[in-house]
């Protein structure tokens, strides 16, 4: 009997998965992705940083630092900071062919008027892999 519940586990676990192509997780430091987007009233540009992703079919999806240039008018009176700032966001990014869809999020200090909040974008960009 223990045989047969044997024999039956490996019939229906070789059906049901032998057509399926495996997801692959991977960990890297950079994957060659350029995005631009807006967040926060101003812009980035990113290279996607260490990350970890998964791959399943034709989308690879990246979940990971963002290593960014942050471009935005400083609209405060007195002294002002300088309209590009290196900034790190977080965010996940999907990958269609060479097509990259990015949901950033970028952390805002705070300040003597606004307490510090975390701010979500989008972007679009290209991978180079």
């Amino acid at each position: 009997m223990k045989n047969c519940f044997y024999a039956a586990g490996l019939l229906i676990s070789g059906l049901c998965f032998s057509q399926e192509t495996p997801s692959k997780m991977k960990v890297s430091f950079f994957d060659g992705i350029a995005v631009a987007g807006y967040v926060d009233h101003g812009a980035f540009i990113n290279f996607t940083g260490p990350n970890v992703s998964i791959t399943h079919h034709n989308v690879k999806f990246v979940l990971g630092m963002l290593p960014s240039l942050r471009i935005k008018e400083d609209r405060s009176s007195g002294t002002k900071n300088s309209p590009i700032m290196p900034t790190l966001g977080a965010g996940l990014t999907m990958i269609y062919k060479k097509v990259a869809l990015q949901i950033p999020a970028y952390y805002n200090t705070k300040t003597a008027d606004q307490n510090g909040n975390w701010r979500i974008g989008i972007g679009l960009g290209y991978s180079f892999r």
